[in-house]
């Protein structure tokens, strides 16, 4: 079924809101062609940064394809919405989503092992759901942060790669040598190692990681696709691109993802900004965030500028 590799930047997708927290389907299709002219090369449509743990099954689904409607031809789409405890919830909310037409399903790993009890629990839900689920249908696997980060193990990561149903890792480890011992482990199999940490970005590219998977590719995608096209070029202008993108990605913590809301407001691909896991006054409650917004769009308009230059001269 897999149709298109799961590969390079790939926008973990906000869902736009109105202030009373109801979906924006018209912003929705906006920020979609955003992505596409920002030169995205997947979007992952249900994820953490959709507020999925605050969205019930029904919108899930409709988000995941929606998505598939707007950009399916254009790029491929990978959806989660993986979110209940018990495991035919589970397993009935991920048939749900693998019927919108996604290039690839992607399992949490916290779910895999609600209870945080190890390795054994992981292998049996793992189990339970690889038989549940249909046999032709790509999936990826999801360092998710919420409820808790459940990192794989080395062994779990073997497991997933040798059933050959996994075709990538949103890697949430945040650890360089974490990322290349799994590129390593990953080397002839079709499981793609993506890594969601700026921080690291460019040097877990440099290692091998696949691509770049982070919040911030609500900001600005195509830099990230600059850094990673780039990926082999040392010193100067690369190194300055990946330093800003780091310290960038830094305002996560100012209220994400209503911060990100915020910036699209500016941007005018929608015009309100509501969350509902951001419920308060964003600017109110981090100091100078207004600000902090304006030095992100000016040094993303510098560096788009720059870039331009710097690739027509090459």
């Amino acid at each position: 079924m897999m149709r298109r590799a799961v590969e390079g930047i790939v926008p973990v997708m906000l869902t736009p809101m109105d202030n009373g927290g109801a979906i924006d389907w018209e912003g929705l299709e906006n920020l979609v062609d955003w992505y596409i002219e920002h030169r995205s090369d997947v979007l992952f449509a249900v994820c953490q940064s959709s507020e999925m743990q605050c969205l019930t099954l029904d919108e899930r689904v409709a988000l995941s394809k929606r998505v598939v409607e707007l950009a399916g031809r254009k790029l491929p789409v990978i959806s989660s919405g993986h979110i209940s405890t018990e495991l035919d919830d589970q397993i009935a909310e991920l048939k749900a989503v693998a019927d919108t037409g996604v290039d690839a399903l992607v399992l949490v790993t916290n779910r895999l092992d609600p209870e945080n009890k190890g390795t054994e629990a992981f292998r049996a839900h793992f189990d339970a759901l690889i038989a549940a689920l249909p046999s032709d249908m790509p999936l990826g696997l999801y360092e998710c942060p919420a409820p808790y980060r459940r990192l794989l193990s080395d062994d779990e990561f073997k497991l997933c790669r040798d059933s050959g149903r996994f075709v990538v890792l949103k890697d949430v480890s945040c650890d360089l040598a974490t990322v290349q011992r799994r590129v390593e482990l990953a080397q002839g199999s079709p499981l793609a190692v993506i890594n969601a940490n700026a921080a690291i970005a460019f040097d877990a590219m440099r290692a091998g990681s696949k691509g770049f998977s982070g919040v911030f590719t609500n900001f600005h995608p195509d830099l990230y696709v600059d850094l990673y096209e780039r990926r082999t070029e040392h010193g100067g202008e690369i190194e300055e691109l990946k330093v800003f993108l780091a310290i960038a990605a830094m305002a996560e913590p100012m209220g994400y993802p209503k911060l990100a809301k915020l910036y699209h407001n500016r941007l005018g691909t929608f015009a309100e900004a509501g969350s509902r896991v951001i419920q308060y006054d964003v600017e109110k409650n981090h100091w100078a965030a207004d600000v902090l917004l304006n030095h992100i769009q000016e040094g993303t308009e510098y560096w788009r500028e720059r870039l331009h230059h710097s690739g027509n001269e090459r």
